[in-house]
Formats: structure tokens, C-alpha cells, sequence
């Protein structure tokens, strides 16, 4: 199943939720939206799924207009952030609801196995027995994840279904949703906050904000080639360093000229220069950069050391090994790569600033 939105638009009064927001979504495909809330994340969603009627555009699936389409009659299971679970009823009833519908209904034997299947996915298989309003609010984000994936459907809408597991569990879940997508290649829009979800899970990520769509694209692509400072600040942490400054003959400098970086570009005023925290080294190859320890932090098995360049601070991770001994105001070499910068246009009042084609 394909799904493809143009020109979406929904208000609520004076509130835009989704401003021409254009999506495709191909064919088998683990697509997820990522954004922050306000976003339009769910209206999407929603919009998708037919419980939300757009102000204007059009939302195709398998390219057949959906409009006027019952949710129904879409072929699509939604799973709802808030459960939306039966409460009087048991874990195992709310799973079986969907198999008892007539237009899902399947025969029990088919039913028992499709419900152990998925409560062995999710490790709720000692759950079943239990009514929903005595299980905790994790218990309760599986059992509505589990809903969904055990009915047939042609497309999964997910909205935020790991928001309430703890970080362990969420991992667990992030890599049995992936298995999911691949070896049932069921079409999947999947809502999301987490860039780490996106990345571990999407085949392709769609980065919305204010109601449209900024990006999308591989994990590859947005990491490497984001479209502005906001969308590179929204991958990897620690967070990208971006540092201001201004380029002129082919050279980036800070103000106070303490950060001097070649970049292949002609462009020429002012910019930023974005380089992350796994990109800068302690020493070793590439273009070096003077400065001293500000701080450092142990996380697990490496340390986050923030560095002082002038007037600004970097953060780069290293091993153990490499951070060892060092300490606030010690003099450090960093080096980075130059086809590990980014260059950005300036921030200001119309926005962040774009990338500048460096690669």
C-alpha cells in the first residue's frame, strides 16, 4: 500500500496543525514522521487514517482518492499514544477485539495464534488474563501496540508507541518493530519525538515542523546533509556543534578568529560551521584546532569532553583511554576532517539558517 498526501491543510479555529504538507510513503516502506509536539505529527496521522477530514489537499492511498472514504474502508490500523483500550475488559480481550469484527473477524484457531504471536513480540504473554485497568502505563502501550499489529491491515499508523516504556524496554521494542517491518514489509507511518527512534527505525525519515514538511529522506541523507541548523540539531547527541562566524576566501572564522576552517564553497558573509561531537578528534588527522578543557564527562564506556575555542565551546566524545588525565584548563589539539563540516547560513528572525552545499 502507497500512501501519498498533497497540499494538506487542517486548522482548528486560528490554529494551523498541517500547512500544505506534501508525504509519500512507498510501498512496503518504514517511514517515520519525526517532529516536535505541536507539529502536526498526529493531525497526520489522523488525517491518514480518516478520522480527521483536511480543509484542503487530498490523501491517496494505493492512488485512490480518499476522500469521502470511511476509516473503515481505508485498510489501515491506527495505534492511538493515549491506548484507547477497552478498560473493563482483559489484555487478551483488547487484542482479540479487532479479530472479532466483522470485517476482520478470522477463525479462532488463526485468532489464538495471531494473539500469542504478537503478546510474545511485546512480553505480555503474562498479561493476558489481567483486566487493562490493573496494568501499568507500559503494560498498557504494549497491549495497544499489540491491538494494532494483530489485525490484518494493509498500513500501520503508530503514533508515538514506545513513549511510555522505559529506555531498556523501548530498545527491545525499537529493534522487534524493526524485524516487524522487514519481514512483514507492511506499509508503516510511525509518529515520533525521538530521533534515535527515527533513525534506528525509519527506511526513510520526514522531519515535520509547524504544520509542513522541512525534509526527507535516508538516515544517511539527513545526517549528512540536513536542511538547516534546526534539523542537524535534532540528530545525534550529544548535539551538533555549530559555531558563528563569517566566510571569506574560502575560509570560516569566528569572530574572535580563533576557529579558522577551510570550506569548499564561494559563498561569502555570514555563516555557521557545524561539526559533530564524534567528528572532532583528540589529535590525529585533519585541520587542527587549539583550545583548552572545560569540562569532561563520563558516559559509560567514553567521556564528553567540552573544549574551549576562543570565546566558544565545542563537545566531543572520546574513549576512556584518550580522555584519561585530562583536566579543566589543560591545553588540547583537536582535528577534524573537512569533509565532516557543515556550513550553514546564518540564523535569523525568518528562520534557521540552510545548509550551504559543502558536499
Amino acid at each position: 500500500m502507497t500512501v501519498s498526501l498533497r497540499g494538506i491543510r487542517k486548522a482548528y479555529g486560528r490554529t494551523v496543525a498541517l500547512d500544505g504538507l506534501d508525504l509519500d510513503v512507498a510501498e512496503g516502506e518504514f517511514f517515520c514522521l519525526l517532529g516536535p509536539s505541536g507539529a502536526g505529527k498526529t493531525t497526520t496521522l489522523k488525517t491518514v487514517a480518516g478520522l480527521e477530514r483536511p480543509d484542503a489537499g487530498t490523501v491517496a492511498i494505493d492512488g485512490r482518492d480518499m476522500s469521502g472514504v470511511e476509516p473503515y474502508d481505508r485498510g489501515v490500523a491506527m495505534c492511538f499514544e493515549s491506548y484507547a483500550l477497552y478498560p473493563h475488559r482483559t489484555a487478551h480481550d483488547n487484542l482479540a477485539s479487532p479479530l472479532r469484527s466483522p470485517r476482520h473477524r478470522v477463525p479462532a484457531a488463526e485468532a489464538r495464534r495471531r494473539i500469542d504471536e504478537v503478546a510474545g513480540l511485546l512480553g505480555i504473554e503474562g498479561l493476558l488474563d489481567r483486566p487493562v485497568g490493573r496494568l501499568s502505563n507500559g503494560q498498557r502501550q504494549r497491549v495497544a501496540l499489540g491491538r494494532v499489529l494483530v489485525r490484518p491491515a494493509r498500513a500501520f499508523l503508530l503514533d508515538e508507541p514506545l513513549s511510555h516504556l522505559d529506555a531498556k524496554l523501548r530498545q527491545q521494542m525499537r529493534a522487534e518493530l524493526k524485524a516487524i517491518g522487514t519481514v512483514r514489509r507492511t506499509t508503516t507511518l510511525y509518529v515520533t519525538h525521538d530521533a534515535v527512534e527515527a533513525l534506528a527505525l525509519g527506511d526513510r525519515i520526514g522531519v515535520i515542523r509547524d504544520g509542513r514538511i522541512v525534509q526527507t529522506g535516508t538516515r544517511e541523507e539527513i545526517w549528512h546533509r540536513p536542511h538547516d541548523t534546526e534539523v542537524a540539531r535534532a540528530f545525534g547527541r550529544p548535539r551538533i556543534n555549530l559555531l558563528p562566524g563569517a566566510v571569506d576566501d574560502g575560509v570560516f572564522r569566528t569572530p574572535d578568529g580563533a576557529v579558522a576552517l577551510p570550506v569548499a564553497v564561494s559563498a561569502r558573509g555570514g555563516a555557521q560551521i557545524g561539526v559533530r561531537p564524534r567528528d572532532l578528534t583528540l589529535g590525529g588527522p585533519g585541520h587542527p584546532l587549539d583550545g583548552t578543557v572545560y569540562v569532561t564527562e563520563v558516559l559509560g564506556r567514553s567521556v564528553e569532553v567540552t573544549v574551549r575555542l576562543g570565546a566558544h565551546r565545542v563537545a566531543l566524545v572520546a574513549s576512556r583511554a584518550q580522555a584519561a588525565g585530562l583536566r579543566p584548563d589543560d591545553p588540547v589539539r583537536l582535528s577534524v576532517r573537512p569533509e565532516s563540516l557543515l556550513l550553514f547560513e546564518a540564523d535569523g528572525p525568518e528562520g534557521p539558517g540552510r545548509r550551504i552545499g559543502t558536499r
